[in-house]
């Protein structure tokens, strides 16, 4: 008698997480109700709530948070995004957004390009961000991914200071300060160390500050 309660009790169990399990799985008792979006703002919370297409009493369970993510991701100022499911009944969205590296003028306007080099907008740039002055530039011109290197290699305090960056070749980059003065960078090799180099050269006076080879640096 014992072993067969223990049997009957057994399955009653079962039955019951299968029972649970189902309900949660089917019904709407963890539906998605509330979606949080963090790190938007170029782009609109409301284009990515519809990017998510989250039917109304979808159980948590079911739904695909990698095909969310990458429907978002699709959005061309979105870098990354992480969809996240917060239970019971919550769906948070992390965005990284693109930050513009430099931009470049067009008939159809300023082109932004990131610091990853893709070029992924064409409006008014933020104020601050240097203006590339290349041959042919685009996201995909190795002059421009060249130049594109070099500024995401500045330290902000350097940044700041870029008016333009003039990219004649892949090896041949002036960075043009807005004090008027110009740092000639030469290629995007050894970006880290001309980086810390030229920091230190800004502090003396001069208008012409060549760091294209730093192990020879010249001020004139």
């Amino acid at each position: 008698m014992a072993v067969r309660r223990t049997r009957l009790w057994i399955a009653v169990a079962v039955v019951a997480v299968l029972a649970l399990a189902a309900a949660a799985w089917f019904t709407p008792v963890l539906a998605a109700r509330t979606v949080e979006i963090d790190g938007a703002a170029a782009v609109s919370e409301d284009s990515v709530r519809e990017l998510l297409e989250i039917p109304d009493g979808r159980s948590m369970l079911r739904l695909d948070t990698e095909a969310m993510a990458r429907r978002v991701a699709a959005l061309p100022k979105v870098r990354s995004v992480r969809v996240q499911r917060l239970f019971p009944s919550t769906v948070k969205v992390t965005v990284q957004e693109r930050v513009p590296a430099l931009y470049f003028d067009s008939p159809q306007g300023a082109h932004l390009v990131d610091a990853q080099g893709v070029e992924y907008a064409i409006e008014a740039p933020p104020i601050g961000v240097p203006k590339l002055i290349t041959a042919h530039p685009a996201g995909a011109d190795p002059v421009t991914e060249a130049a594109v290197t070099v500024v995401a290699a500045l330290p902000p305090a350097l940044t700041i200071q870029v008016n333009e960056v003039a990219a004649r070749s892949i090896s041949d980059i002036a960075l043009n300060l807005k004090d008027g003065r110009t740092v000639l960078w030469g290629g995007a090799n050894e970006v880290a160390r001309k980086a810390a180099v030229v920091v230190v050269l800004l502090t003396r006076e001069g208008t012409v500050f060549d760091v294209s080879s730093p192990n020879l640096v010249t001020v004139k």
